[in-house]
């Protein structure tokens, strides 16, 4: 049996924005790897083995996937939202050049899946029509200093921004000081959203400025989005929208 690896996104948390390339693969496979609770998103059924591990153990379990690919399995990597921001894809490849070089053989594929950015963006228009960059806030792989210097300069850029993990109970000052530095650099009326469990039943969305914002507003489910400048609400009945124009002065 010729074995191959697919890493996928399995979207942000609705199985109505899981692609159909996913679900496909999702069926064929007969072993899916991940974290824990995105693994469990994965209905069990004859002939498929589910191996969850630890949010921390990328590296591992990513190797485990390229073994087992080799040795025959028809394997699914899996992260929510899309595999390539902040997520599994980049692991894989990781320990795909580090590692056994028979695996550089296998025949691996990704499969891409709806973002939480995307989907946070959509909830309330479209605050990423313009140029925008994304930051994972988390000081696990990187450094603050170097999470610092790129808020300073994409603030400076005038780009809308987009945050990934921006506040876990283990590191809640990394949060405080980034609206501090947002505030000082963006000024007090600069909007921003705070997108929770977008396309769950859990789904909470505001929108307000960095002046009335407060850590205690994200969570590590939460999906932020600044502003630029040029980023536009629109008042109506019911939620605002807020949008981006497409051109800049």
């Amino acid at each position: 049996m010729s074995g191959w690896l697919k890493i996928v996104g399995l979207g942000p948390g609705s199985e109505a924005m899981v692609t159909p390339e996913v679900t496909a693969a999702l069926l064929d496979a007969t072993d899916v790897v991940g974290y824990v609770p995105y693994v469990n998103r994965v209905a069990p059924r004859a002939g498929l083995v589910r191996h969850g591990s630890d949010n921390r153990e990328e590296i591992r379990r990513a190797e485990q996937a390229l073994q087992l690919a080799l040795e025959g399995h028809r394997v699914v990597v899996v992260s929510s939202g899309d595999p390539g921001v902040f997520a599994m894809a980049a692991a894989v490849f990781e320990a795909l050049e580090a590692g056994d070089a028979q695996w550089r053989a296998l025949d691996i594929q990704v499969l891409p899946g709806i973002s939480a950015m995307l989907a946070a963006s959509a909830s309330v228009g479209a605050p990423l029509g313009h140029d925008f960059c994304c930051i994972n806030l988390s000081d696990n792989l990187k450094p603050w200093a170097l999470i610092e210097k790129r808020l300073r300069l994409a603030a400076e850029a005038d780009f809308a921004m987009a945050f990934y993990n921006p506040r876990s109970k283990a590191r809640p000052a990394g949060f405080e000081r980034t609206l501090d530095v947002l505030q000082e650099a963006c000024g007090p009326d600069r909007l921003i959203i705070f997108a929770r469990a977008v396309s769950t039943p859990e789904e909470s969305v505001r929108v307000t400025t960095l002046g009335e914002a407060t850590p205690d507003m994200a969570d590590m489910r939460t999906l932020v989005i600044v502003g630029s400048q040029q980023t536009r609400l629109i008042e109506r009945s019911g939620s605002p929208l807020v949008y981006t124009p497409r051109s800049a002065d």
